[in-house]
């Protein structure tokens, strides 16, 4: 619910602000929240115990986001999605080698059934395909990449490190890259690139949370349940 709202705000406002203006402001959010949550954790258990990791997990974070919202400025929320939810597909086929896990039949069946339901729902086709569809794919891959090392660091790294880590990582990324695009928002704008900070970065608290607690294989086929917010709010 989270992501799909803060998805359509993004399209929203990659109609009225440079994108990447307004995913530097949610990520500011992102630390001060990582922060808030750190404060409240004895300053030993932050250190990191795989730093490259989690280096390469906010990296691929950010470099989703942005390029998500690239693909949906040109798209339709149905088609951006359609190409977003080849995650769950990748995280179950990945986890096998990356992770160890083992994919039962059940698991599998859930994934063919977001897929299936997934298509149904979006009704795609070759003559609705557009150049912006591959910064869809580049998105979903770095996304994918980042749930697989969430998974494989929750047993070292406490969840508000790996939380404060990766939106470290991400506003360093995008203040190199803010001057080149920066405008200065008018305060509906601004409100709402507020509001889609706070439920992104909610969101990604609950995510690392999720895989500190269940294989990335078992939560995979949860994200389909977004369709039915991002077909709302695309509408």
């Amino acid at each position: 619910i989270l992501f799909g709202t803060a998805d359509t705000i993004a399209k929203y406002l990659s109609n009225g602000l440079p994108i990447v203006e307004f995913i530097w402001i949610r990520y500011v959010l992102f630390v001060v929240m990582a922060l808030a949550l750190a404060s409240r954790t004895p300053l030993r258990t932050l250190k990191p115990k795989a730093p490259k990791l989690q280096l390469a997990r906010g990296i691929c974070v950010v470099t989703s986001s942005v390029l998500f919202v690239y693909g949906v400025h040109a798209m339709t929320m149905a088609q951006a999605t359609t190409i977003s939810f080849l995650s769950p597909l990748l995280v179950t086929i990945l986890s096998i080698p990356l992770l160890g896990e083992v994919v039962g039949i059940r698991r599998w069946a859930a994934v063919g059934a977001g897929v299936l339901g997934m298509l149904i729902v979006v009704r795609p086709g070759l003559e609705g395909f557009q150049p912006a569809a591959l910064f869809g794919i580049a998105s979903s891959t770095a996304w994918t990449l980042a749930l697989i090392i969430t998974r494989k660091i929750a047993n070292t790294d406490t969840p508000q490190t790996t939380m404060l880590i990766s939106a470290a990582v991400g506003t360093v990324v995008l203040t190199v890259l803010l001057p080149f695009e920066a405008v200065w928002p008018t305060p509906w704008l601004l409100v709402l690139s507020l509001v889609m900070g706070v439920l992104a970065s909610i969101g990604q608290w609950l995510v690392i949370l999720a895989h500190k607690l269940a294989p990335a294989s078992t939560l995979a086929p949860l994200f389909y349940v977004q369709l039915v917010w991002v077909s709302i709010g695309g509408y």
